[in-house]
């Protein structure tokens, strides 16, 4: 039994879901200011979600223990 707990990364656990099976879900960037130039239908797609690459999630995973 580990004596120690480990620190969740309080910053990656705000960016970040765990899905059912196991994939990390997270919000698009490039949605902050500055969006009068931006086409309307561009706008419209960062608001849906992706997925974290799986070459990261191992280290993002890392960030998230207790998830």
């Amino acid at each position: 039994m580990n004596k120690y707990k480990i620190k969740t990364h309080t910053g990656a656990k705000k960016r970040f879901k765990m899905t059912k099976n196991g994939k990390l879900k997270r919000g698009k960037a490039f949605r902050s200011h500055i969006l009068t130039k931006m086409s309307t239908k561009r706008k419209r797609n960062l608001r849906k979600g992706g997925y974290a690459d799986k070459t990261n999630a191992k280290v993002i995973k890392k960030l998230l223990p207790y998830m």
